[in-house]
């Protein structure tokens, strides 16, 4: 039996720059006694705690749970790359709706280096050796940096197929930065436009410029679930809970398709979609804000298309028609998206709950989506991993 699943309250710090943050133990603290403070819940009724980050050390997560309290509770590390915070939300949502527990948290954190992701360990195989096979043969350009030649890979792909130009992507970016505008706890603040966009530095010529990327970022971000009848018991709000839930993987497409959109996840996050929907009884009409995978703009356009908010092929009139910002058709991250409020990677998904949660419960301030009932997270990690979350409100 699957049980009704609340996000009782929610909690994130203001993104910095790499070298700008606190350490992770006290940005991790502040991040869960801002989601306890929220649901009204002292962390002694806490029963389990999932923490996901990627670049740290093992149990990193009872590090930083310590600063809180020590009470002796299971606390499970999660690593599942960029998807690392939904995974931990995905674990503590079902410890409660299979009846294990009856209030867990979800914390993700990182500290971050500056500049591209690297190996860390060289003296082992790669996770991504499938990965940059597929990019060698597809798109070459093995100086790249790897994530900026996966996914600028996979938009280039879209551009080559579908005519879509460089100033789309550029758009996109711009629309982030006018969202991440009305958002304290982003990281970057300042509107740039299209034009702006399109005269940064180029990252790879005809491809991508730099304000097309997500900037590497440190941060925390928490969420408190409860059961129905633990939410009765304490007086604790029940306004917002999780509807859906899909996680998936990569199948033999993602490299067998010869397509860098397959590459980097898309019917991975099909999938997780539809799973989504359908178990929510719900189709992405119905949608009425999206908090999803923009580590680059590449990756908004094409996510777009996978989660079914426009046609495959017709991201770029979805994006030219304002079908993607306030006044269209699906507000796409108000919070600013990674590409602006910042991507300390195993942060982000619990800070897109964090985002839709007040979202539903009408207290985004200045990024408010109007009358906003259904939301949907979509959250990504190469290697792979996907999840796709449905929150709904009473």
């Amino acid at each position: 039996m699957s049980r009704k699943v609340f996000v009782t309250g929610v909690g994130m710090i203001p993104f910095t720059k790499p070298g700008a943050s606190d350490p992770y133990p006290l940005m991790a603290a502040n991040a869960t006694c801002a989601a306890l403070s929220d649901a009204g819940v002292d962390y002694a009724k806490i029963q389990q705690a999932y923490v996901g980050y990627v670049y740290g050390d093992s149990t990193a997560g009872q590090r930083a749970l310590y600063e809180v309290g020590m009470t002796g509770i299971p606390v499970v590390n999660v690593n599942n790359n960029c998807s690392t915070g939904s995974t931990a939300l995905y674990l503590a949502r079902q410890a409660i709706a299979s009846g294990m527990a009856e209030c867990v948290l979800a914390l993700g954190f990182e500290q971050m280096p500056p500049g591209a992701i690297k190996t860390v360990f060289t003296d082992r195989p790669s996770p991504f050796e499938k990965f940059d096979t597929a990019a060698d043969e597809l798109v070459g350009n093995s100086e790249i940096p790897l994530a900026l030649r996966y996914f600028g890979g996979a938009g280039l792909a879209h551009m080559q197929q579908y005519g879509t130009r460089l100033e789309t992507f550029a758009s996109i970016r711009a629309k982030a930065s006018r969202h991440a505008a009305n958002n304290p706890l982003a990281l970057f603040r300042k509107v740039v436009t299209t034009e702006d966009v399109m005269a940064a530095p180029v990252m790879w010529e005809g491809v991508m410029t730099r304000l097309m990327a997500c900037p590497p970022t440190c941060g925390a971000a928490a969420a408190v679930l409860c059961s129905e009848d633990f939410a009765k018991k304490h007086g604790l709000r029940t306004d917002v809970w999780i509807a859906a839930q899909a996680m998936t993987t990569d199948t033999n497409k993602s490299f067998e398709a010869r397509d860098m959109r397959e590459v980097v996840g898309f019917s991975m996050a099909q999938e997780a979609a539809r799973q989504a929907y359908e178990a929510a009884g719900i189709g992405p009409e119905d949608v009425n804000v999206v908090e999803l995978h923009d580590c680059f703009a590449h990756n908004e356009l094409i996510s777009y298309e996978a989660l079914g908010l426009c046609p495959v092929g017709g991201a770029e009139k979805f994006v030219n028609d304002g079908d993607n910002t306030y006044g269209g058709r699906y507000i796409t991250n108000p919070s600013g998206g990674l590409l602006s409020k910042g991507h300390p990677l195993g942060a982000t998904g619990l800070a897109q709950c964090t985002e839709l949660v007040h979202q539903l419960r009408g207290t985004a301030g200045g990024r408010q989506v109007e009358g906003a009932r259904v939301g949907l997270q979509h959250n990504l990690g190469l290697g792979g991993a996907c999840v796709v979350t449905v929150y709904r409100n009473q």
